[in-house]
C-alpha cells in the first residue's frame, strides 16, 4: 500500500512582515514537501482581527514570492474558516470531549487566588465538566475541551525527540468563546485537518501548544500529524535575534541585494545539515532536506557566511536570470532603474562581472564602467595616471586600435606592442587606460572591459581621455 502524499503547510500571523525566521520556517516546509513529491500550503492565520491587516499579508506573500516557495492551491483566510471551528467545536460536545461552562470571569480569579493562596498551581478546574446539563442555567458559556486528568502526552517529535507533558498540568482550555468566535488552539488544528497537512514544521515556541493540540486531534478522533519543532534562530552573539543584530524582514535581505538562491542555499544550512554539503540549487537541497539533519540547538545568523554562499551563487547563475534579478533588486530598493544600453552592457559584461560579486550592490560597483557616460570624470587617484606622458601613450594606442579585429588575442597584441613601443612595463599602461575607459583605479581588466564596451565606445572614452 503505498503512502499518503505529504502536505506540509506554512501559516503565518499577518501582523508584519515576513520574519527571516518565518522564511526558513516556510523554506524547511516547502523543501521537505517538493522533495517528496508532496504539497506545500499556505494559510495566513488572520483571526486577530485588531491586529492582523492586508499590508501585512501582502508583505508576507511578497517575501515567500521573493524567496522562491510557491506554495499550492489558494491562501486559506483562517478568519473565513470560524464557522467551520465553531461546528467542530460542537461536535466536541456531541462526542462528550468537550462540556459548556458558565463559570464566570469573577469567579474564576477567585478560583485562581485561592489556589495560589494554598500553594498549589492555579489550574481552574471548572464545577461545571461533569454538571447534569439539565442544570444548566440560561447564560452565555464558554466550550472547553475535556482534557484528560492524569497520566501524561507525549509528544513523538522529528527534531526535539520525545517530549512528554503531564496532563495535571493542563486545565480545560477554551475551545469556542462566549461569543462563538474559536480560539487560535482549535483552529489550527481543525485548519490542519481539513487541509490533510502530515506534517507540522514550525518553530519550538509552538512546541507545548503541541500537546493541547493533540488531545484535540484525540478528542475528534483524528490522526495526529508528524510534528518537527525548530529552533529558533539567533543573533551572532547567540542572543534571540533582534532589531539589534540587524536586518529581520526577507524583504530587507532583497533591498539589501542578496540574490534569492543564495539566500535560500544559506537559510537551509542554518540548522540543517547533510554530509559536507555547503553550497547547493534548490533542486539539489530538495533532494537532501530531511528532518534528521535539523539540529536542536538554535542556528547563529553568519552574514559573512551569508555574503560567502550569495556569492557562489551569483558566480553560478545564468546571466540572463541574473540580469532579470539585478533589475527587481533596483526597482525594490529604490534605485535608477538601468537605461536600454546599460541593460545591453551588463548582460554583455556579465561574464566578467559577476566571479567575485557577493552582493548586487557589488555587482553594480564592478559594472560601474559600463554604466557610466560620456564625459567621465576621473576620481582624483585615477586622474593622477593621466599625465601628459600617458596621455601621449594612450593617443599612439588609439591610433593601432582603429583597425584590425576586435578580439582578445588582438588587443593583448596591440596593447603589448605599444608599450614596448613607449619603453614600459605593462601595468604603467594599465592604470591611465582604465582612468580613461572607467575613471577608477579598481576595474575588471582592461580587456574585458574593451570587449563589453565595443570597439567605437572605447575609441570614444579614449579619444576624449
Amino acid at each position: 500500500m503505498s503512502s499518503p502524499q505529504i502536505v506540509t503547510r506554512f501559516a503565518p500571523s499577518p501582523t508584519g512582515y515576513l520574519h527571516i525566521g518565518g522564511g526558513r520556517t516556510a523554506l524547511f516546509n516547502w523543501l521537505y514537501a517538493r522533495g517528496r513529491g508532496g504539497k506545500f500550503l499556505l494559510r495566513i492565520e488572520d483571526t486577530d482581527r485588531e491586529r492582523s491587516t492586508p499590508e501585512a499579508t501582502a508583505a508576507i506573500l511578497r517575501g515567500l514570492t521573493w524567496l522562491g516557495l510557491d506554495w499550492d492551491g489558494d491562501v486559506v483566510s483562517q478568519f473565513d474558516r470560524k464557522d467551520r471551528h465553531a461546528e467542530v467545536a460542537h461536535q466536541m460536545l456531541d462526542r462528550g470531549t468537550a462540556y459548556k461552562c458558565f463559570s464566570s470571569k469573577e469567579e474564576i480569579d477567585t478560583f485562581r487566588a485561592a489556589e495560589e493562596a494554598a500553594g498549589r498551581y492555579p489550574l481552574f478546574l471548572s464545577p461545571w465538566r461533569d454538571a447534569d446539563p439539565s442544570n444548566h442555567p440560561d447564560l452565555p458559556y464558554v466550550i472547553r475541551m475535556k482534557a484528560p486528568r492524569h497520566g501524561e502526552t507525549a509528544i513523538d517529535d522529528k527534531v526535539q525527540g520525545k517530549v512528554t507533558f503531564q496532563n495535571d498540568q493542563l486545565d480545560d482550555m477554551i475551545v469556542l468563546r462566549s461569543d462563538l468566535t474559536p480560539t487560535y488552539m482549535l483552529a489550527v488544528v481543525v485548519d490542519d485537518h481539513d487541509m490533510g497537512v502530515t506534517h507540522v514544521i514550525r518553530g519550538d515556541d509552538h512546541l507545548a501548544n503541541a500537546a493541547r493540540q493533540t488531545m484535540v486531534y484525540q478528542a475528534m478522533g483524528w490522526d495526529v500529524p508528524v510534528w518537527a519543532h525548530i529552533p529558533l534562530i539567533h543573533g551572532p552573539d547567540g542572543k534571540k535575534l533582534s532589531k539589534r543584530h540587524g536586518a529581520l524582514g526577507v524583504e530587507e535581505y532583497q533591498a539589501m541585494g542578496y540574490p534569492a538562491a543564495g539566500m535560500r542555499n544559506y537559510l537551509t544550512r542554518l540548522g540543517w545539515a547533510k554530509g559536507d554539503a555547503e553550497i547547493f540549487t534548490s533542486d539539489e537541497a530538495k533532494a537532501m532536506f530531511d528532518l534528521d539533519g535539523i539540529g536542536r540547538a538554535p542556528a547563529r545568523l553568519d552574514f559573512k557566511k551569508l555574503e560567502h554562499t550569495c556569492g557562489q551563487h551569483i558566480a553560478m547563475a545564468e546571466d540572463a536570470a541574473l540580469l532579470a534579478e539585478l533589475l527587481a533588486y533596483l526597482a525594490v530598493a529604490g534605485k535608477p532603474a538601468l537605461t536600454d544600453l546599460q541593460r545591453d552592457l551588463m548582460r554583455k559584461g556579465m561574464y566578467c562581472l559577476k566571479d567575485r560579486a557577493k552582493t548586487f550592490p557589488e555587482l553594480l560597483e564592478k559594472a560601474a564602467f559600463a554604466l557610466v557616460s560620456r564625459p567621465i570624470a576621473p576620481e582624483p587617484a585615477a586622474a593622477a595616471f593621466l599625465d601628459s606622458v600617458s596621455r601621449g601613450i594612450l593617443q599612439s594606442l588609439t591610433l593601432q586600435l582603429q583597425s584590425g579585429t576586435w578580439d582578445k588575442a588582438n588587443l593583448e597584441a596591440i596593447l603589448t606592442q605599444t608599450a614596448t613601443a613607449a619603453g614600459i612595463g605593462f601595468g604603467k599602461l594599465a592604470s591611465p587606460l582604465r582612468a580613461a575607459l572607467a575613471g577608477r583605479t579598481a576595474t575588471p581588466s582592461v580587456y574585458d572591459m574593451m570587449l563589453v564596451l565595443g570597439r567605437d565606445e572605447t575609441l570614444a572614452r579614449l579619444g576624449a581621455a
